[in-house]
């Protein structure tokens, strides 16, 4: 029925986690020289974390190096993650729980010479 069809659209709403991931300072270059990427994660039973997001930026979107963005199960030394332009230890760091709309940004403070 058309009444269950609209509720599906709600239900898929809600699980789908829109957010904006950007690169700077050296790092879009391990992302395709791109800096704002428009990210659609998809559903998961589990809350979406800054940690699991890593490892999804991992897997789906470092094109090169990962040991140049990633060390362990963090960023490596020398970037800076802002959520929605607070520096992340305010925020939780890994365990904060990523909202549809965050904007999540990564800057390289490293600069090779």
């Amino acid at each position: 029925s058309n009444h269950f069809r609209s509720f599906r659209i709600f239900l898929y709403t809600m699980c789908e986690t829109n957010i904006t991931i950007e690169f700077s300072g050296g790092a879009e270059l391990l992302f395709g020289k791109t800096k704002k990427h428009n990210v659609a994660l998809p559903e998961s039973s589990e809350q979406w974390t800054i940690k699991s997001l890593l490892v999804w930026i991992r897997d789906n979107m470092l094109k090169e190096r990962p040991e140049l963005f990633m060390q362990g199960d963090t960023v490596r030394p020398g970037i800076l993650v802002l959520i929605n332009d607070a520096d992340w230890e305010l925020m939780g760091e890994l365990e904060y729980a990523v909202q549809n709309s965050d904007r999540i940004v990564f800057i390289s403070t490293l600069h090779g010479g």
